[in-house]
Order: structure tokens, then sequence, then C-alpha cells
């Protein structure tokens, strides 16, 4: 037998054995990285600088771990033990280019792996944890409170500048003047409906938002344009002075049965005559600064990818044909010095040529043509740098549909690396979001977008699991509601395709302009305001779920951003009807004082902005995590079923001690909350908890 007895060949199989069960059995639910600063240090390093990298496992089970890039292994050594854990450590000398890296974890026979997805039997370059040397977020967006203003719906703080009823026509409608505060914005006249909001008016209420505890306010955009969502700007340059000042107001408005915008000398005069446009400009740095004295950041939407058919560029309305200071559009004539920014077909049909590119077909919203024109890019990439200086100083970027710009893939993210440099060079602590729908990752370099407006691993995920609807409210699916394996799966992927600078400020949002609000979508009413009607938006809906959903909001990694009237309590279907106005004196005052402590509870502890993230299980309707650091750890329990549930939850491997307490400094249920202290404690790492109807539980480790 090979110079083996049979004997010999049975002792070493028993003494095999014997090693094999008295070695603990790998506790994989213990092995944990990520790019945080407990365990990435620096978390954005410098190019050529040293990283010290941390891996965690629990105490006494590894035999050894490896840092892993390329061809390198470099061995761990282990540095610390403290509770349940030990702690490994290796230095990492970067250099210029990327550094990917994985962990290598042996224990006995066993080898596995660790990347951004968790433990895995074999290496997954595409999960594969990424430094890129010299890219950092503004350290103040990580885990930042924004607030969105949809400005014309917030506060009517000045009635002099209210857009007037026929002052002007555009889109086969009259601009209106709505006088009912409370009316819902209507389906087929809603671009051009104005209920009156206005700088003013977030002036007075500077202190409401204070004491909600924003610290970012995010406008829609704010540039002279014939919309109230003002997607289709007139001129980058200037504030509207419909939002802004109006100084000069003479002329006349339309007509009934007049269309042609030549004759809306009210109009014109409102937005061309400089002393409005220096004067809103003047009270938007008046606006900055006031935001500033109260530690309040401001963010700008930027929609460079297209302008609007009343642009000063274009002048398809011939607003400013006859105006003195203002150079011929492109519409106008061939030898406008704009011809080049936009495209046309027809070389031929000057003057008052229509044949532009609009953006998906739509000739109020010409796309910008800056393969063609150096000159636009060039103005457009100044106007990126203008709003984030002096005398202005904004504080960075929200950019409309980012990845369309440009007529080519490889021409848009050039053009982004551009303008980072740009705004960056004018101001280094700006941030730059983007709209973008799918996966972000080409943009997440380094080089272009600092973060994203999180849809794929923030809201779609979340409103799938809290109410089975679609983001719209277009579609309702029983077999997405309270699924935790759909939600765990999708937000541990979407998750990877960001690198943790930007997963820590993306801006994560329940409602915004573009979709139902997520208190409607609790209802699971399918449709929209046009055939369900307005008033179907408020019916049949659930606090308790929308109060689950900003607990996960809050204590989620990114920057939880409320819709301006969420926390108020305001409903709606898509847009239009999602951009009603805001209640004031009929404010849903439980949900504001929720906001308000939640808020506050999220400001004050650093684990809940810039802590790890770990799933700790999930079952239909049920879910558990933890966010945590060294100093601080948090257990977020949550039941959206209909029906009390009795649960238990592993809890100790978001850095607890096995036996340990708990203190709840947040409990919603579905008519009310409380940070009422009330002590749970954990038997062997588990939590045993009761948690009634639609209802959240946020814990806090007190050892």
């Amino acid at each position: 037998m090979n110079g083996h007895s049979e004997h010999s060949i049975f002792a070493l199989m028993q003494k095999q054995k014997y090693v094999m069960q008295m070695r603990p059995i790998l506790r994989k639910k213990a092995l944990f990285a990520d790019g945080t600063r407990d365990y990435r240090n620096p978390p954005e390093p410098e190019k050529g600088e040293k990283v010290t990298l941390t891996f965690r496992a629990a105490k006494n089970n590894i035999d050894g771990v490896w840092v892993c890039s390329g061809n390198e292994r470099i061995p761990m050594e282990r540095c610390e033990r403290k509770g349940e854990f030990d702690y490994y450590r290796a230095s990492i000398q970067l250099e210029t280019d990327e550094y990917h890296y994985y962990f290598e974890i042996v224990t006995g026979m066993l080898r596995c792996y660790y990347d951004r997805m968790g433990v895995t039997p074999q290496v997954r370059p595409e999960y594969d944890f990424v430094i890129i040397p010299g890219f950092s977020t503004p350290d103040w967006a990580k885990g930042a409170v924004m607030y969105q203003i949809f400005t014309d719906r917030f506060y009517n703080g000045d009635p002099e500048n209210d857009v007037k009823t026929n002052e002007y026509y555009y889109i086969k409608t009259y601009s209106r003047e709505v006088d009912n505060w409370n009316k819902c914005p209507a389906r087929y006249f809603g671009v051009a409906e104005f209920y009156g909001g206005d700088l003013a008016g977030v002036m007075k209420k500077m202190d409401y938002l204070q004491d909600l505890g924003v610290e970012v306010l995010y406008f829609n955009p704010l540039f002279v344009s014939p919309s109230n969502h003002k997607y289709d700007i007139q001129d980058y340059d200037y504030i509207d002075p419909h939002y802004g000042v109006i100084v000069e107001d003479e002329g006349t408005l339309l007509q009934s049965g007049e269309t042609d915008n030549v004759r809306a000398t009210r109009y014109i005069k409102r937005v061309t005559d400089r002393k409005n446009l220096e004067a809103s400009n003047a009270l938007f740095i008046r606006l900055v600064e006031e935001a500033h004295k109260r530690g309040m950041k401001v963010i700008l939407d930027g929609v460079f990818n297209h302008c609007g058919s009343f642009n000063k560029w274009l002048d398809r309305e011939r607003i400013y044909e006859k105006e003195l200071g203002y150079a011929n559009g492109a519409y106008i004539s061939a030898s406008s010095p704009y011809r080049n920014f936009f495209q046309f077909h027809d070389k031929e049909a000057w003057p008052y040529n229509g044949s532009y590119d609009g953006w998906w077909g739509h000739d109020t919203l010409p796309k910008l043509n800056y393969e063609g024109s150096p000159k636009l890019k060039e103005y457009i990439l100044e106007i990126a740098k203008k709003w984030v200086s002096p005398p202005y100083n904004a504080d960075g970027w929200r950019l409309d549909v980012a990845a369309d710009l440009g007529h080519s893939v490889e021409y848009n993210h050039q053009f982004w690396r551009d303008f980072r440099k740009a705004v960056k060079e004018a101001n280094p602590d700006a941030v730059i979001y983007a709209e973008h729908y799918g996966d972000p990752a080409a943009w997440l370099r380094g080089d272009q977008w600092d973060t994203v407006m999180n849809y794929d691993a923030f809201m779609e995920p979340l409103t799938w699991f809290f109410t089975g609807m679609e983001k719209h409210s277009d579609e309702y699916r029983q077999d997405m509601l309270g699924n935790y394996w759909n939600f765990e799966g999708a937000m541990n992927y979407h998750m990877t395709r960001f690198l943790t600078p930007s997963l820590q400020c993306a801006m994560n949002e329940l409602s915004n302009h573009d979709h139902s609000r997520f208190l409607t979508r609790t209802n699971h009413k399918v449709g929209r305001a046009d055939v369900l009607g307005s008033a179907a938006a408020g019916e049949d809906i659930n606090k308790g779920v929308m109060k689950e959903a900003v607990v996960v909001q809050m204590t989620w990694p990114g920057a939880p951003t409320v819709y301006y009237g969420d926390e108020a309590g305001v409903v709606g279907f898509t847009d239009p009807d999602n951009r009603r106005t805001y209640p004031w004196g009929d404010e849903d005052q439980e949900l504001l004082d929720f906001h308000r402590a939640i808020i506050r509870l999220h400001k004050e502890n650093e684990a809940l902005r810039t802590g790890s993230l770990k799933l700790l299980g999930g079952d239909y309707q049920v879910m558990c995590y933890g966010r945590f650091n060294r100093q601080q750890q948090f257990i977020i329990v949550l039941n959206n079923d209909g029906v009390q549930r009795n649960m238990e939850w592993e809890v100790w491997t978001a850095g607890l001690d096995r036996v340990t307490r708990l203190e709840q400094v947040m409990f919603t249920t579905l008519a009310s909350h409380s940070t009422l202290s009330t002590i749970y404690e954990t038997k062997n790492g588990c939590l045993n908890i009761s948690l009634p109807a639609y209802s959240a539980v946020i814990l806090r480790n007190i050892g």
C-alpha cells in the first residue's frame, strides 16, 4: 500500500479529523472591510501617499489574511483585539494610478476572499475595492442633510415679481398667475402655471429650514426661463427676475388670441432689462450669504445639455431681436455669433431657421452643439465657474441629464473632465452632482462627477421594498412589496458602482420633482392625476410606511435629501402633481416633528453620516442592518408588515459585544413616533424584538 500500513493511514485520517473538529468554524459574518476611515486611513489619499488598510475577523478565528492587488500579495498583521474581533492591518504605498485590491483569508484548509460584495469563494475583479489617489469629495457633503426646493411652489415672499396671466405664450398656452395657493397643478397647463414662490420667500423661511435641520439647499433651476420648472434656460448669466427682483416693470400683456411674443412687451422688459437682471443676481448673493451665516450650503441646478427656445443665443421667440445690447440669435440670422451653438439641418432657411436639433425632438429644448462650437464650451465652463465664485459663492452644481450632453460618449466624458477641472479650480470645496439613471461608474472615476442622484442604490430598491410601486406610480408589483432579497441584492450590487467618497455624498431621495411623492406611493394606486384625479394621491396613504422609509433615509450611507413638503405630508402623483405648493399653516405636525427629531439624530451621530453599513438580515416585510464606526454602533430594525412581528436578529457583527445593551433612540409607528429611552439587551450576540405593524426602531449601543 505504497509504503503505508492500513493502520497508519487510518490513524492519519483520525488525526486530521480531530484537528478539523478542534478548529473553529470560520465565522464569515464577522469578516469585514470597506472604504470608511476605520478600514482605510486616510480614506481619500493623495497620489504617492501611504494608506493603512484594516480588515476585521472574529477573535481567534483565522490563520492569516492578505491584501491582494494584481500579482501582489501583502500579509496583514494582527494589531488589535477588541471585544469579539481581531483587527489586521497593512500599509500600502500608492502611486498615481487606481489601486484595486481584495482580501484573501485562510483558516486551516479553507481559503476564501472578501471584496465589495462580501465573502466569496473566488476572486471577482469587478467587485474589487478601488482607491483613486487624489480623488475626494467635500467633507461637508458627506452625509449632509439636503433640502430640494422647487422655488415657485415653496413660498411667495414678493408678490411684485409674480408672473402675470397672459404675460407671454409658451407651449400652446398663456402664462397663468394662480391666485389659490392650495390649488393642485393642472396637467395640461402645468408648465405655464405660476404660484409666485421666489427667493424672497426662501429667505423669509430660513428660520424654518434651520429649525428643521437643513444643511444644504438644492434649488431646481433659478436662471431666466419661461417655465415654472426652468429646465429650458433663457439666460445662464442671470437669476430670473420672477424669482428675484423686478425694478423696471413696463409694457403690455398679450391680448387673448395673440400668440406672438414679440408683442409680449411686459415680459420682454422684465427679463431683458439689466436693472432687473442685476438686482435679481444681487438678491441671490444675499441669499447665499444668509445661508452661509446659518451653516447651510447652496447647490444650483445646471442644465447644460440643452437650453430653451426662448434662449438669447437662439431667440426663436424673438424676445431679444430688437433689444439693445443683445446680438442676434441663431434662429434670427445666419451671421449670429451663436450660429454654431446649435446644429441646423437646413442651411438655407434663414432668417428664422427652425431646423435646429431639439433634445428628444422637442423644439422648445434646443440641444447645445458643443462639438461644433469650442466657443460654446468655453462659455458654459465660464458659467460653471462664475456661480461658484465670488460674489455668488454657490457651493456646487446638480447637472441635469448629464449623460446626454454632447453627441458621443467620448466627448461627454471629456466635457465633464474639463467641467470638473474648471469648477474645482474656481472653488475646490464645491460639489458636483449629476442626474443619472443606470450605472454611473464610468463617470465616477475621480475625474468627472463627484456623485449622482441616487436612484439605483437608494430610491428604487427602497420604493419597491416598502411600497411595491414603481417610482412614478406607474406600476404595482406584489412580488416586490416586502421582498427583502431583492432589496439586499439591488443595494449590495448598485453600491459597488460607487467609490466610497461618492457613495457618502450621494443624493438619497424618497421623492423629487420627476417622480410621484413617496407618501402617495404608499397607497398602491397606479396611475396619474389626469386619470385618477388629484384627490386620489392622498387617499389610503400609510404614514407608518413613510416614516419607515425616512428612518432608512436618515441612517443609510449618503446625503439624505428631503423634497420640500415631504416632511409636512405633501402628496402627489408624478409631475406636475408632485410639484404642489408647501402647505404653510396646514402641515402634518406629527410628520414634521418626526423629521425634525430624526434629522437631529442623523446630524449628531457621525456613524450615521460616514460610518460603515452592514446588512444583518431580513425576511418578508422585515429587515435589520447596522451603521457603525469604532466609537458608535446603531442597529436599525423595520417591520413593514401589517401585523406585529416577533423577530430575532444576529447583531454582534455590527461591531457589538455578544452581550450588550441597546438604547432605543427612535421608534416610529403608524400613528406616532417616540424618542423615549427603552433598553434592550442582547444575548449571545442576538437581539430579540417585537415590533407592531408598519414600525421602525433605531437602537444605539450603550454597552
